[in-house]
Order: structure tokens, then C-alpha cells, then sequence
């Protein structure tokens, strides 16, 4: 099975909100809402969706 999300574990993207660079520690698949989440290295305990990063 081919993988459809747009980041990858080590990817360096900016935050839409602050434009800050940061680095993609992990990602998962939400099945109910049908989107894939992504905590980054600098705020492990908060998580992003891919609509709220723009690739470097």
C-alpha cells in the first residue's frame, strides 16, 4: 500500500500561523476525520494537520 501523506518523519516544513521552520517527528492517520495528523520535534505535545504547514 503506497503512502498518501504529504510529510514524511525528519521533513522540515513552516507552520502557516507563525512561519516558523520546524521538523516532523511523527505522523498517523485519523480515520474519523479522514486526514493525517503530524506532532514536530520542537512541540511534541501538540498536533498539526497537513493544511497548516507549507513545504520548505
Amino acid at each position: 500500500m503506497a503512502v498518501k501523506n504529504k510529510y514524511q518523519t525528519g521533513e522540515k516544513v513552516k507552520l502557516k500561523t507563525s512561519g516558523e521552520t520546524v521538523t516532523i517527528n511523527k505522523w498517523q492517520y485519523v480515520a474519523n476525520m479522514k486526514k493525517y495528523s503530524y506532532t514536530i520535534k520542537e512541540n511534541p505535545t501538540t498536533f498539526y494537520f497537513e493544511d497548516e504547514f507549507l513545504t520548505l
